[in-house]
């Protein structure tokens, strides 16, 4: 099994989550990035490890992340 998303998801939480500390995201901040992640991560696992599969992923749990973190954000 091909474990280059797990290691590039696990990447872009540390990442997400070292520029956390230096700024207080917003709702919507952290709802593309946690997104992001579990959609790359999802998006692996349906395709069987593939590339386009995992960016696919990520980049619609971004966008989904995204909306949802901005609805929380209004209320």
């Amino acid at each position: 099994m091909n474990k280059t998303p797990m290691h590039l998801a696990a990447a872009i939480l540390a990442a997400a989550t070292l520029a956390a500390c230096s700024s207080n995201p917003t709702k919507q901040e952290i709802g593309t990035v946690s997104g992001a992640v579990v959609g790359g991560i999802v998006g692996s696992a349906l395709t069987g490890g593939s590339g386009a599969g995992t960016v696919g992923g990520a980049a619609a749990g971004s966008y989904i992340g995204n909306r949802i973190g901005s609805e929380l954000s209004h209320h």
